[in-house]
């Protein structure tokens, strides 16, 4: 059987637009012999449709989008169309939606499955919306038995989780025992750094435990915090390699499922690399998808404005994308320069505009309540405010969008100002640690110097006060980050920190900065997420709480 995999990225939504999508592939595929084309998981919708699916009438919409698949395939009778969307349950009882897949072939609907394991941690909340399949069949077709699973089905293999399985059964292990002799799996699995690997491992496992040829099938693109990179893959029965999808790129994969010697060794995208194609590929599909073409950003001379730029031009080109810089009473000379250079560096428009008179006119408004008062962290603020004032007042005359340049390692202890630094309608690198942007600086020097080694080599400040640096306040960014993660992304507690030889004073002080500054992120512009644990959608603690440390 020939098969394509279809690594497409939909619009959430736009149900029209992901068909004529169907569309095109079965135009270009089906006249080369196709027999069978497989789309991801909710194609049809985009995912995560989250609540649109408690609209009735976008169901509605859904339902009409099945009569033209129909009609499609009888316009391209030689190919089947495998693709996921949201099926009606016919059931009185529960949340009356499966999150299915459907099978159409020469203008019937021939077979129709539907998720079994409905996940319910980080950013997944698929019980909110679907019912679990009460079972799962196999579907004949062309000669092949396919055993179709989505996504979550085929994450209960023993041995990823060794210590604590998250399901009882392995839909998976069901279809094979069925007489599955092609497994396929439709997904929608989000970006995070790592996950490439564990995916390989998954599928791999499932062919060669089973000794059938596994075919998976994931989502490319960026929706609202996700970003999705594909890397589609197909096994032969031994678990060996026939096809991995680009990265971070809609493509078509075709393979012979008959043909299993035209085997090649896996090799993973580099770490780095892999996250700056996600923050990439997440701004350009952020923009372009809520109506976007052009992007401001506020340059401060510091590299997490730099990075961000970079980002930003590399996502929208040189010509969508403009720096200003805005200088204080405190900003250094250098603030403004290495501003200046990079935004050369990089071909993008750049704007100065000094606040220091706006910010003396704002502190004679306080002249006579302030009176007697040394310099604080009021009058830090006003600063970033001002900033943040006159960024989102070209993106209002011009139609930009402000991307906000702060880091997770601020975020994460409240090291920003809210209605400042963190205005903007995307935060770039929300989910990317302080370290992790020097590492991603150095990989967009890799060629030539595009960020000025000034800017990387200059030690972090906010610049707001005089000889100020963030490790006045801040634990060397090594070591936060590294009391970060075992807190956010391990879920580790203070006790269990500090008896791996870190600082319990150090430790302490880390992780009241981050309960405390809980409601500052959920004022935070949305993020993009790139590790196992970011803010946002995926953690979703309390605000008005007494944690004690």
């Amino acid at each position: 059987m020939i098969v394509g995999l279809a690594q497409l990225n939909p619009v959430v939504g736009d149900i029209e637009g992901n068909l004529k999508k169907i569309e095109d592939t079965l135009a270009q595929y089906s006249p080369c012999g196709v027999d069978l084309l497989i789309f991801p998981e909710l194609f049809i919708t985009g995912y995560p449709p989250r609540d649109l699916l408690e609209k009735p009438w976008f169901l509605k919409e859904v339902e009409k989008s099945v009569t033209g698949l129909r009609q499609l395939s009888l316009r391209y009778p030689g190919t089947g169309i495998l693709m996921g969307l949201p099926v009606p349950t016919d059931r009185t009882v529960g949340r009356g939606l499966y999150n299915g897949a459907v099978l159409v072939y020469q203008g019937r609907e021939i077979g129709r499955t539907a998720k079994t394991l409905l996940p319910i941690y980080d950013v997944f909340d698929e019980e909110r919306y679907f019912d679990p399949a009460p079972r799962v069949e196999t579907v004949p077709f062309k000669g092949e038995v396919l055993g179709v699973s989505i996504c979550e089905d085929a994450w209960n293999d023993p041995e990823l989780w060794p210590s604590r399985r998250m399901y009882s059964f392995d839909p998976i292990e069901a279809l094979a025992k069925q007489g599955a002799t092609l497994l396929v799996n439709i997904s929608a699995s989000p970006f995070t750094v790592g996950k490439e690997e564990i995916r390989y491992r998954l599928i791999r496992n499932h062919a060669r435990r089973h000794n059938i040829p596994f075919i998976y099938v994931n989502q490319v693109g960026g929706n609202d915090e996700l970003v999705f990179d594909g890397r589609s893959m197909a096994f032969n029965r031994r678990g060996e390699l026939l096809y991995l999808g680009a990265p971070f790129k809609e493509e078509i994969g075709i393979i012979d499922t008959e043909k299993e010697t035209d085997t090649f060794l896996y090799s993973s995208q580099d770490r780095i690399q892999s996250v700056f194609e996600a923050l990439v590929l997440g701004t350009r599909d952020y923009l372009k998808k809520c109506g976007f073409k052009k992007a401001v950003i506020g340059l401060s001379g510091g590299i997490d404005s730099a990075v961000t730029c970079c980002i930003a031009v590399e996502a929208l080109g040189r010509e969508n994308v403009l720096g200003i810089s805005m200088p204080s009473p405190y900003s250094s000379a250098s603030s403004v320069t290495d501003s200046q250079k990079l935004a050369s560096n990089l071909g993008i428009q750049f704007l100065v505009i000094p606040i220091t008179q706006v910010f003396e006119s704002y502190l004679t408004i306080f002249d006579g309540f302030l009176e007697g008062r040394r310099l604080d962290i009021a009058e830090e603020n006003l600063q970033a405010r001002i900033r943040g004032n006159i960024l989102m007042a070209f993106a209002n005359r011009f139609g930009y969008l402000v991307l906000s340049t702060g880091n997770k390692s601020e975020l994460a202890v409240g090291y920003c100002t809210l209605y400042g630094d963190m205005s903007g309608g995307l935060s770039v690198l929300a989910d990317v640690p302080k370290t992790m942007v020097y590492d991603l600086a150095g990989y967009i020097n890799r060629s030539k110097e595009i960020i000025p080694l000034e800017i990387i080599h200059k030690a972090p400040s906010a610049e707001l006060r005089p000889g100020q640096t963030d490790q006045d306040t801040l634990p060397p960014y090594p070591l936060l980050d590294q009391i970060l993660y075992l807190y956010v992304e391990e879920n580790l507690g203070v006790e269990e920190i500090v008896q791996l030889g870190l600082d319990e004073d150090t430790v302490k002080k880390v992780v009241r900065s981050v309960n405390a500054s809980e409601y500052k992120r959920r004022q935070a512009a949305p993020g993009l997420k790139v590790t196992s644990k970011a803010f946002g959608m995926g953690r979703r603690m309390p605000t008005a709480a007494r944690i004690e440390v």
